[in-house]
């Protein structure tokens, strides 16, 4: 307690000391800078107000001196009289003589020995004033005056004054200061008790007692939250570590997901060497049996089997790649109209159909009851199931099952692939749609493949306005994938288109312009062989005397040619009266959007993007002229 009441009594005095010190330096710095300010005014004024009588008396007084009239400068002088400060004043000739005088004592002037002279002399409580008489230019003599300097005088009642007001301010700090010892010492002195008693105790709970509503009272409200605010903090002190770890396990899953997929990328760049490859060398044995065997044996029948299906493998590649592009720029974009899901399912067994009879399983198609049509792009959509049924095939052993089916419910059509293969893990089930993922990466397995197909028929579903899911039971239990499409109303032509029979093909004059000797060589031989004329050029110039004299019903043009490109080759086509009314196609390894259009400025009726097949040929022999 003896240490509590020395620190209230050293608060309290320091408190004390604090007031009436800053009290009393404020009231000296400010009686003394009006102090200074008003002795330095009163001299200004003073000595400006003697210059200015004197100046008067000697404007006045100049025609006294020069006329010799003392009488006149004794009357001049004499009216500074009714100024009781002046006790005297004289006029003086040019040699110093006293010319006129006056005073206020018995005192009379004396002549000034130096000569008239100019400016004022403060001598005690006296000033005196000398101010030079001029007319024309010439010096008659100068005034002279004597008054009294009241600056002390000043000062002492300045300083009396200043006593006075300093000792009413210093009792009324004093009363100051023992309020506030009250006011502010008493709140202070019980925050100082209870933080002593809470570094000892360790008791939060404890509060300071508050006593106003003003700074203090903030303050120990402040002291109060901050107790409250410590068990907080600790409280949040863990959870902020609880944080940083779950954050450190999120970097270091990020930075396995970045392994990961750098991983997958240099497993998709050599899988991509390899599947490139893979072709290349049934190609080159195909070719040396069509050099070697007979014509019609079996031998060559087969090499060209293997070269059809290698070069059909090669295309896929080509085009996966060529999606994968679009996808990661998100240039992917697709056509629709009403389309029906029964004939989309056909074109896709049609194009699976061999591949999964090589492999020896058994596929069961089963369409809708019903006529059940979607907004979409009959050609993504076919690639989507195609690759879905590829993706079965090559993940089931020989002899599996495939099954492909689809139904309606509630507004919406679900197309299911399922087989018997070899599944897929609960844990990967999460990662097949991911770009370059593969369910089996061993070097034993029987099927390749780039790791893109379930990517690029997700992307593909969902730009379509649906949905695709994998479903398995795990290894060994074979695999489901669904797809989820929007039906729309079936438009009125959506019926079974009948199929043409080629044997039954029109002879037609075909033109084929590429400066890709080997493509319209083989081609040409392809179509004659079919029963069509068929001309080939392989530049654009060229092209142009041959069709004037050929007059061709179709001409399949290539746009990258020298001398003359394929689309200024279309439009001098469209000038030449024997080729206005033929059938254009443009071919061309660009197949983005923009190259369409320019193709249709160009004035083509179709668009095929290389590599192209005969039968892509014959469909637009077949389809003709586009309106």
């Amino acid at each position: 307690m003896s240490i509590i009441r020395y620190v209230q009594r050293s608060v309290s005095r320091k408190l004390m000391l604090v007031v009436l010190a800053t009290t009393f330096l404020a009231l000296s710095a400010y009686g003394s800078v009006m102090l200074i300010y008003d002795l330095r005014t009163y001299h200004d004024t003073w000595v400006k107000d003697l210059t200015t009588q004197a100046n008067i008396i000697a404007e006045v007084s100049a025609p006294a001196l020069e006329f010799n009239d003392p009488q006149t400068a004794r009357e001049n002088l004499n009216l500074l009289s009714t100024r009781r400060s002046i006790l005297q004043a004289a006029i003086y000739t040019s040699t110093g003589a006293v010319f006129a005088g006056y005073s206020t004592t018995e005192t009379r002037p004396e002549p000034l020995m130096a000569g008239p002279s100019d400016g004022y002399l403060v001598h005690g409580d006296r000033i005196t004033v000398v101010h030079p008489i001029i007319k024309n230019g010439t010096s008659l003599g100068a005034v002279y005056i004597l008054a009294r300097y009241e600056a002390r005088a000043r000062l002492a009642s300045y300083a009396l004054i200043l006593v006075c007001v300093m000792v009413a301010s210093m009792s009324l700090a004093l009363l100051i200061s023992i309020w506030l010892q009250a006011a502010l010492t008493r709140p202070l002195f019980a925050v100082t008790n209870v933080a002593r008693e809470v570094m000892q105790s360790r008791d939060f709970s404890l509060r300071a007692e508050k006593f106003s509503e003003d700074e203090i009272g903030i303050l120990v409200d402040a002291f109060n939250d901050m107790l409250s605010e410590v068990e907080k903090r600790a409280r949040a002190l863990e959870d902020s570590n609880r944080s940083l770890e779950h954050e450190m396990t999120e970097r270091q899953a990020a930075e396995r997901a970045l392994l990961q997929a750098d991983r997958r990328k240099d497993e998709f760049l050599a899988t991509l060497a390899h599947e490139l490859r893979n072709p290349l060398a049934p190609l080159l044995n195909g070719l040396r049996i069509l050099r070697l065997a007979d014509r019609d044996s079996a031998d060559v029948q087969d090499a060209q089997e293997i070269m059809d299906r290698q070069l059909r493998q090669m295309v896929r590649l080509v085009d996966d790649l060529l999606d994968v592009s679009r996808i990661t720029t998100g240039k992917l974009t697709i056509s629709t109209s009403r389309i029906a899901v029964r004939d989309v399912m056909q074109a896709a067994v049609e194009t699976c159909s061999t591949f999964i009879e090589t492999c020896g399983h058994r596929l069961e198609v089963v369409f809708p009851d019903e006529l059940l049509c979607v907004e979409g792009d009959s050609v993504r959509l076919s690639q989507v199931f195609a690759n879905l049924l590829n993706n079965s095939a090559k993940y089931t052993n020989s002899g599996g099952q495939i099954r492909f089916a689809a139904r309606a419910e509630g507004g919406q059509v679900l197309v299911e692939i399922s087989d018997n293969g070899i599944g897929i893990a609960k844990d990967m089930l999460p990662e097949i749609f991911q770009m370059f993922t593969q369910v089996d990466c061993s070097l034993e397995r029987a099927h390749a493949g780039l790791g893109v197909g379930l990517a690029l028929s997700k992307r593909l579903v969902e730009l379509h306005g649906g949905s695709l899911a994998a479903i398995s039971d795990g290894v060994g239990k074979g695999s489901l994938f669904r797809v989820t499409l929007n039906t729309v109303d079936c438009p009125a032509d959506v019926l079974d288109a009948p199929v043409t029979n080629q044997s039954d093909a029109v002879s037609r004059r075909i033109l084929l312009v590429d400066d890709n000797v080997d493509f319209v060589t083989s081609m040409a031989s392809l179509l004659t062989l079919l029963g069509h004329e068929v001309q080939t050029v392989n530049d654009g110039v060229s092209a142009l005397t041959v069709a004037a004299d050929f007059a061709p019903d179709y001409a399949f043009l290539d746009i990258g040619m020298p001398g003359l490109n394929g689309y200024d080759l279309a439009r001098r086509l469209r000038e030449l009266p024997s080729t206005a009314n033929c059938v254009l196609t443009a071919v061309t390894g660009w197949g983005q959007d923009k190259d369409r259009q320019l193709s249709r400025a160009a004035g083509f009726d179709y668009h095929l993007v290389k590599p192209v097949e005969l039968a892509r040929i014959l469909e637009v022999l077949e389809a003709g002229p586009r309106l």
